[in-house]
């Protein structure tokens, strides 16, 4: 039932679940399980260099034959050569984060290929969807990593209502029942990154699973903030010491030059008290690792159960009042 979406078949994919651009993490060991289980596989390049990106799209089509998209980060230095990199190699889908990408929807469309930016305003939808893009990923602040400033509670309905391309929910979901609430929202399927970091196929170190797995609801913090990049992380030394530099005044530049080099040291290195451990809110509800097939047939299971669930409330309903 959950597989008759606009956007599965816009997409081609089996379930409405896509895996986040998770930068450093979304490498093809991640992004294949997540295709060939039914969901959207999504290379995240972040700051990594052209080659590294080249590297990982060819790595990922010898892992599978189902669709996969690659996210690009705005913010990153390599944000020219990763575009070309995504031409020259004939991806089909593109997600964006960290920005606005109007100025390069034109040329993707072109060559044929469905974008989805990932935003966090109504107006930033819009003005999208007037470019042509296919679908829009609409991020709630619970999110890990780059965030915005509306709840994904708040801001999914408002950009359904706002514009014609199919929705996706991202920010604070990591089950079914999570899943059926973006779709009561009017969500076409929902984006998860946090989730898929417990899987047995995320290359995330061993200590930053287990951080995750150790954390409560309110174990993440959003530093950044003076930068006008805000980002969600779990907290520890780094994000102490990020939070004091920034109450004390610090420039962006010294803010920025203080965080280089942290995410990978603290997702793929281990490093858990000097790293950046982005993840979301609802880290706090994540208690396994298991393997992504199993976490997503999971989450489908639990999302039919619950819209079996949701439909005899309203049969009792409408028994009660009929006594009366």
């Amino acid at each position: 039932m959950l597989s008759n979406f606009a956007l599965c078949k816009l997409l081609d994919i089996k379930y409405p679940i896509i895996q986040g651009g998770m930068a450093w993490l979304g490498t093809a060991e991640l992004v294949s399980a997540v295709s060939n289980a039914g969901g959207l596989g999504v290379i995240g390049s972040g700051d990594a260099p052209s080659s590294w990106l080249r590297d990982q799209i060819r790595l990922t089509r010898e892992r599978t034959d189902k669709p996969f998209a690659v996210n690009i980060l705005l913010m990153s230095p390599f944000l020219k050569e990763n575009l070309k990199v995504v031409l020259d190699e004939k991806v089909d889908i593109v997600t964006f984060g960290g920005g606005n990408p109007g100025a390069h929807v034109p040329a993707l469309k072109e060559a044929g290929v469905k974008v989805m930016p990932v935003i966090s305003s109504v107006a930033l939808a819009r003005r999208l969807e007037r470019l042509g893009i296919d679908a829009v990923i609409a991020e709630g602040m619970e999110s890990g990593g780059h965030i915005g400033e509306t709840a994904t509670m708040a801001l999914l309905p408002q950009v359904v209502n706002s514009v014609k391309v199919p929705v996706i929910a991202a920010g604070g979901i990591a089950n079914g029942q999570g899943l059926v609430a973006a779709l009561a929202l009017g969500a076409q399927g929902v984006q998860m990154g946090t989730r898929f970091i417990c899987s047995d196929e995320c290359i995330a170190h061993p200590k930053f699973k287990e951080q995750i797995l150790a954390a409560q609801d309110r174990a993440t913090v959003v530093t950044g903030e003076s930068t006008g990049h805000p980002v969600r992380c779990l907290e520890n030394k780094l994000t102490r010491q990020f939070m004091a530099m920034e109450k004390a005044g610090a420039s962006k530049a010294e803010l920025e030059e203080f965080g280089s080099g942290r995410l990978f040291s603290g997702v793929i290195q281990g490093n858990i008290e000097d790293g950046s451990l982005m993840a979301g809110q609802i880290a706090g509800l994540i208690k396994e690792i298991k393997p992504v097939k199993i976490i997503i047939e999971d989450i489908m299971s639990e999302a039919e159960k619950t819209i079996g669930t949701l439909g005899k409330l309203k049969l009792k309903e409408e028994e009660t009042w009929s006594k009366r």
